[in-house]
């Protein structure tokens, strides 16, 4: 629902706001002050393409704003959730218009695409009224309200799930087909897992290997440097061999200098490792052998690897990956001519399942849309289009394959006038039979549209008399479920409304400003009499707004 609408340098709005309810709102005003630039604004924030035009005269940009409860949008609700635009079971929608045509639109305090605007406001506000902008000239719109009329949810959901298994089916089965050869590819990939699977490419295998190789490398410089050091060890001007003389030495005043037993310690520890240390270098000596063949293989296994990784575009430690991944993909062609069959044969299951859920669908569909241009048609006739006439035409789709929407698209068609071809809706010229044809559909399929709030701008056009006092219930009726915003000129459809707005234009400082105003009880009774008659207001003018106003409640209780 929608709860306040912020208007700021818009056209010839310096500063609006409208705080809105449930049930009926009634806007009105005199002719030009503005009325239906509450709908433009709403057309503005439901994305509609920005005119600069559209800034009031003298200002850098105009700046719109609508806050709405989700209570009643679950649709929208859950868009929110899906796009991670949701804010507590609040939203706001912002756009601003530069006066040099530049745009920018915010969904809770978020920038945003226009098309992110669009999808969420179609989910929030229905406008029907004289402009292009409405959701029943949409073929899909109109499908889904006759589904709605229907109830058709419980036929539509195996169709929708059919069409979803054979949609997958047929993209899987065509990757697969698209691998052209697959035993050409599989005897490709055969042979480059063969290769790595010729090696030790773990990790700790391929650390080992380095390591020996760098070993072996440099074993001739290594057996030379243990050499030199052995010696400086061993020999008899050797560190070892120097100890011995300094522990005989110093042995011998100990009793003179108590502190000579540490350093004594310490010498009698260091000849013990540097001992240690010479066994330890024999034998490495030892184990260390000049083999040059040794080297040349390992030469090879490292040079192999090299090429390996070059071939494959990684380094030595992603080879282990890339055979992992050749043997995943190898593994799924192997079985590739099962899994052909095995798509082929959901596919064609899935086919048949949407068939049949389809034709189910279908029948129920044309049953109802008997009963929807029934309604309709019926409601056009106290809407003053006397033998005028509604249909549902159901075309067949052009593609073959398994759509979610079922088989078939949906057509509104209307007679205005009798003798009349039926057209689409959507070539109706008349925005005035537009909109009350709109109104009729919305009726007739009360409770079922999903939209929470519905905007009729001048449905009352071309209309007065009987016909606008049944336009005006028609409305108040519709405000029982949804919330309605109603622009009117006549007092038959104002007197309907549960809450009004009158839009005034005044002149101020040379500068032309229009605003809009809640009413009272009062003012409302002195508005629907200048509604009825006009500049001279007289005492009988006001009575006759007063009982419209009370009839209107009295009839609704």
């Amino acid at each position: 629902m929608l709860t306040l609408l912020s208007l700021r340098d818009f056209a010839v709005v310096h500063a609006a706001e409208l705080r809105l309810g449930p049930g009926m709102t009634v806007i009105s005003g005199e002719t030009g002050a503005g009325k239906s630039l509450l709908v433009d604004a709403l057309l503005w924030l439901s994305g509609a393409r920005a005119d600069a035009g559209m800034v009031r005269a003298g200002a850098a940009r105009a700046e719109l704003a609508a806050e709405f409860e989700l209570a009643d949008a679950p649709a929208a609700a859950a868009w929110l959730a899906e796009n991670a635009l949701d804010e507590d079971g609040h939203c706001q929608l912002r756009r601003v218009v530069k006066a040099d045509g530049g745009s920018r639109a915010w969904i809770n305090g978020r920038p945003v695409t226009l098309s992110q605007l669009s999808q969420l406001a179609t989910r929030l506000v229905g406008i029907h009224g004289q402009h292009e902008h409405q959701a029943l000239l949409e073929r899909p719109r109109q499908l889904a309200l006759l589904d709605a009329f229907g109830r058709h949810e419980a036929l539509l959901a195996p169709v929708v799930e059919a069409a979803r298994d054979w949609t997958e089916a047929d993209r899987a089965l065509q990757q697969l087909e698209e691998r052209g050869d697959v035993g050409e590819r599989a005897a490709f990939l055969r042979h480059q897992l063969q290769e790595l699977e010729a090696e030790a490419l773990e990790p700790e295998a391929l650390d080992t290997l380095l390591a020996r190789h760098r070993r072996a490398s440099h074993a001739g410089a290594l057996l030379e440097a243990l050499g030199r050091a052995a010696a400086l060890l061993s020999d008899e001007d050797g560190a070892a061999a120097a100890i011995g003389p300094a522990l005989s030495q110093l042995s011998r005043w100990t009793e003179a200098e108590p502190r000579l037993g540490e350093v004594l310690e310490l010498l009698e520890s260091a000849r013990l490792q540097l001992g240690e240390a010479s066994q330890r270098l024999d034998a490495l000596r030892e184990g260390l052998d000049l083999d040059p063949e040794a080297l040349a293989e390992l030469d090879r296994r490292l040079s192999r690897l090299h090429d390996l990784a070059r071939k494959h575009r990684t380094d030595l430690p992603g080879l282990a990956g890339r055979r992992s991944a050749l043997a995943a993909e190898l593994a799924g062609l192997e079985n590739a001519g099962e899994r052909l069959a095995a798509l082929a044969d959901a596919r064609e299951a899935a086919a048949r399942r949407w068939r049949e859920a389809a034709a189910r669908l279908s029948a129920a569909r044309r049953e109802q849309a008997a009963r929807l241009a029934e309604a309709v048609t019926a409601l056009m006739q106290e809407l003053g289009m006397a033998g005028g006439r509604f249909d549902v035409a159901l075309e067949p789709l052009d593609d073959p394959r398994p759509q979610p929407g079922g088989a078939e698209r949906a057509e509104f068609m209307v007679s205005a006038n009798p003798g009349q071809p039926p057209r689409p809706l959507r070539r109706v010229a008349s925005g005035g039979e537009l909109a009350r044809l709109s109104l009729a559909i919305e009726v007739a399929t009360l409770g079922l549209d999903d939209t929470p709030t519905m905007v009729f701008d001048e449905v009352d056009s071309g209309i007065g008399g009987a016909v606008a006092e049944i336009v005006g219930r028609l409305l108040r009726r519709l405000g029982s479920s949804r919330q309605v915003l109603c622009v009117t000129h006549l007092p038959q459809v104002a007197a309907q409304g549960h809450t009004h707005y009158r839009v005034s234009k005044a002149s101020a400082d040379g500068e032309t400003r229009s605003a809009p105003e809640k009413l009272d009880a009062a003012a409302r009774v002195e508005e629907i009499a200048r509604m009825l008659g006009g500049v001279d207001i007289t005492a009988a003018v006001r009575t006759s707004a007063r009982q419209m106003i009370e009839r209107a409640a009295r009839e609704a209780a």
